[in-house]
């Protein structure tokens, strides 16, 4: 015979009332709605919804960006009817680095890109080059018409007179207003006037087919510079707008012919957080050093690191050790 002290009654008692109330509480939390999930949250048909798509950019045409063109007192040119780039080359300045006289078009155009979106608004993103007397004027300029600074870096290693690149970015129902703000940036500045387009380009002493073969595309002739751009294969958006490629989301490669089959080369890797480490380690390996690793935009998606680079030495030499770097992210030549 089993004897049950007093002592044991009572917590069996405890333990039958305890689990009592742990079956109430559940089919309680059942009845009263969706259930939590694993990770905390709680699982509803609303939360199964899809996202909403980010806008793509209104089609356009030059006529389109006629104010634009005026306020900011230079004519532009219209990429994939989405996006116009109005370049503003300082010409002005004659920057040293690394021994090497660095043309406008290697690392010294400023830039305001539009693009006009379904909702009514026009975004600018741009970027700057500035010197370091014109460094606060630019930045109180910006900020006084409504136009954010998203970043403030360089782009080339030691280098004089000391010059700085100032992106910034803003929206406006009124595309003429963010030229206005654009122009008030400018007039801080000793950015030259623009001048009519050359009639011919300059040629470049460079093995270009040896460049072209080695990075798998062909490049184009810039005002002596040999210019790449390629475009993320991936879709990148910031405030559920899509960026066309023209808005500056794209990695850049330039070269300069400085004599003797050998070039300076500049501009910058647009990558994602775990493509940083191995286009770092490419261009290494060529030896191509690194002048920075920052971001552009505060809120782009997914979230873009930029990476500036620089060099001085056999153009195919190098456009092979790029063509490992960029290999090393997810690009495509930009149509």
């Amino acid at each position: 015979m089993v004897t049950i002290t007093t002592r044991e009654m009572k917590w069996v008692a405890v333990s039958l009332a305890s689990s009592m109330v742990l079956l109430t509480g559940c089919t309680a939390s059942q009845d009263a709605g969706p259930a939590a999930t694993a990770s905390g949250g709680v699982h509803s048909e609303q939360a199964d919804q899809p996202v909403a798509a980010a806008a793509p950019p209104e089609l356009t045409t030059e006529t389109d960006w006629e104010a634009v063109a005026d306020t900011l007192e230079s004519e532009g040119k219209l990429s994939g009817e989405t996006v116009y780039r109005v370049t503003f080359p300082r010409r002005d300045l004659n920057v040293i680095s690394e021994g090497v006289a660095i043309e406008p078009g290697l690392a010294l155009g400023s830039y305001a890109a539009f693009s006009r979106y379904p909702d009514g608004t026009t975004m600018v993103m741009g970027d700057l080059v500035v010197t370091e007397d014109e460094l606060p004027k630019v930045t109180d300029a910006l900020q006084r018409n409504g136009l954010g600074q998203t970043a403030v870096h360089k782009h080339l290693l030691e280098h004089s007179p000391q010059v700085w690149w100032v992106h910034f970015h803003g929206t406006n129902e009124d595309a003429a207003q963010l030229a206005t703000g654009v122009r008030a940036a400018l007039d801080e500045t000793a950015t030259p006037p623009a001048e009519p387009a050359a009639s011919a380009e300059p040629g470049i002493d460079l093995d270009t087919a040896g460049i072209d073969a080695a990075l798998g595309t062909e490049g184009r002739n810039d005002g002596g510079i040999y210019k790449f751009s390629f475009a993320r294969a991936d879709e990148v958006t910031m405030d559920d707008r899509v960026l066309e490629p023209a808005m500056g989301v794209t990695t850049a490669i330039n070269f300069q012919p400085t004599g003797g089959g050998k070039a300076a080369i500049n501009g910058d890797f647009a990558m994602t957080h775990e493509e940083v480490q191995p286009v770092i380690q490419a261009l290494r390996a060529g030896g191509i050093e690194i002048v920075e690793l920052h971001n552009h935009v505060l809120e782009d998606e997914p979230r873009l690191f930029y990476l500036h680079f620089w060099a001085n030495d056999d153009a195919v030499q190098l456009a092979q050790a790029l063509s490992e770097a960029v290999k090393s992210h997810d690009v495509k030549p930009a149509g």
